[in-house]
């Protein structure tokens, strides 16, 4: 279908569809594109607001307000696409295109036990990414559901190199409600990689988890709960990095024209070179290997 059989509403559909599809760290270069495809600037600017707004909260995009990062989701959305920071406390929108806040308003919040529970969590969280990620970025929030208190922990961490041609995201998100004695966890783990050199390669790996946390007190809680989390990031780290590497071993087997030992240990050239059997010609320059021993060090 050509773009001038679109009516207006389709044409607003597929370009949200397509933006809303850009990889974490792509969208302005997706954005663009679509401009000079469309050459609508109107159209594509309302597209590319509300779009932008989704595609924050998907990618739990990384702000730093007053010093304080901030981690964009649906849980800190107040409505007319606006984000709340209880760190600062203040209320704006983010143009994602112009990597600009906007309308920026201060609000108040109750400061109770939940909210004293959230910034010792938040201290807990913070010295296990800074001790296990290279620029991550975390933030815990509170939600209220018909009037019980829950506490949410978002992480973030990315490598955006595009000159490179590869995009990199790992987050997670934690949830556990506010009992007094047992309170069970629910995370979810999310890693997402675009490789664009030569071929277009899409990898999106999650999990989600269950656990239990017992409540002693307010210190405590939060040291357990960074523990329990530091403990399943490892878990799922370890077993994504297992996987890959047994991809890669599949594809390098289909590559060799005959199945060899994959041992990838780290080769000692001169040790091999001393046990060689060599015949050297110095007028000619060069070393004969013994065929029958380099053959069957291959083999």
């Amino acid at each position: 279908m050509s773009r001038s059989t679109l009516s207006r509403k389709e044409k607003e559909r597929v370009i949200r569809r397509l933006l809303i599809q850009a990889p974490p760290g792509e969208f302005v270069n997706a954005f663009d594109d679509l401009c000079l495809l469309i050459r609508d600037e109107k159209l594509m600017h309302h597209q590319g607001e509300c779009a932008g707004h989704q595609h924050c909260q998907k990618y739990s995009v990384p702000l730093c307000i007053d010093g304080n990062p901030v981690l964009l989701s649906h849980h800190n959305v107040v409505g007319d696409y606006r984000f709340f920071d209880y760190q600062s406390k203040l209320s704006f929108k983010f143009d994602l295109l112009q990597n600009q806040l906007k309308d920026i308003q201060s609000h108040g919040i109750i400061w109770n036990e939940t909210e004293y529970l959230r910034n010792v969590v938040l201290c807990a969280l913070k010295l296990y990414v800074n001790d296990h990620y290279p620029t991550g970025n975390c933030n815990v929030l509170r939600k209220s559901v018909k009037n019980k208190e829950f506490l949410i922990a978002c992480i973030e961490d990315h490598s955006y190199e595009t000159r490179d041609c590869w995009n990199g995201l790992w987050k997670s998100k934690w949830i556990f409600q506010i009992n007094p004695f047992l309170t069970q966890v629910t995370g979810r783990i999310f890693v997402q990689a675009h490789f664009f050199r030569a071929v277009n390669l899409h990898i999106e790996i999650s999990k989600d988890l269950k656990e239990s946390l017992e409540v002693v007190n307010q210190a405590q809680l939060a040291l357990n709960f960074a523990r329990l989390v530091e403990e399943q990031e490892n878990i799922f780290q370890a077993a994504v990095l297992e996987e890959l590497q047994e991809l890669s071993n599949e594809a390098l087997r289909k590559i060799l024209r005959r199945d060899l030992p994959v041992t990838r240990t780290l080769i000692d050239w001169q040790r091999i070179l001393s046990d060689l059997n060599l015949v050297m010609y110095p007028k000619l320059g060069y070393v004969i290997y013994s065929r029958s021993v380099l053959c069957n060090w291959i083999i």
